[in-house]
């Protein structure tokens, strides 16, 4: 699936449930780039959510390189986690993505998927990334789509565009739905 613009205004980013569910249900590393100790961020509150949602996250931030967010080591760039990444998650502005792109481009294995957060869009970095076998969604937040898609974003509201009949699995934790039954059990 791509969502890379063609001409001179940029298209609309389209990617369906289906699509973003079964990223988030393939998931299970994530390299985290942005990541910060202050809890008042978004990147910190994604963070301490996808870790509650068994995902097996890594906060890269040069600036915090070897300190601790969350019981998480910091790594100073991408080529210091030591795992096997399937997610690079971004929390860095859109200028910035090509450069994080030619360092995903370096790994190996090469990640499955890179997910730039909400209004960060770099469509010719992002060609790059599907030219080499990525998936890449721009401008969303998995921390959003999991709690949309999950059916934990409706308690409080807000129109999730996802109706069903069934009742969902509640797993471990507070108000604790998952997409992935085995990573909340």
């Amino acid at each position: 699936m791509s969502a890379v613009s063609t001409g001179d205004e940029a298209a609309p980013l389209v990617y369906s449930d289906t699509f973003i569910r079964r990223i988030l249900s393939e998931v299970k590393t994530i390299a985290l780039i942005g990541a910060s100790a202050k809890e008042v961020r978004p990147s910190f509150f994604v963070l301490k959510y996808l870790l509650a949602k068994g995902f097996d996250v890594y906060p890269v931030n040069p600036g915090l390189a070897g300190q601790s967010i969350l019981g998480r080591e910091v790594f100073a760039d991408l080529a210091s986690v030591p795992a096997a990444i399937d997610m690079v998650d971004v929390f860095r502005g859109s200028p910035a993505v090509p450069g994080i792109v030619d360092e995903v481009l370096a790994l190996d294995p090469l990640p499955k998927v890179l997910w730039l957060q909400l209004t960060v869009r770099h469509d010719e970095a992002a060609a790059r990334a599907e030219a080499a076998g990525m998936t890449v969604i721009m401008d969303r937040c998995p921390k959003i789509e999991y709690g949309r898609l999950s059916g934990e974003i409706g308690w409080n509201g807000v129109n999730s565009r996802v109706l069903s009949s069934k009742k969902p699995v509640l797993g471990k934790g507070f108000q604790s739905f998952g997409l992935n039954r085995s990573r909340t059990e």
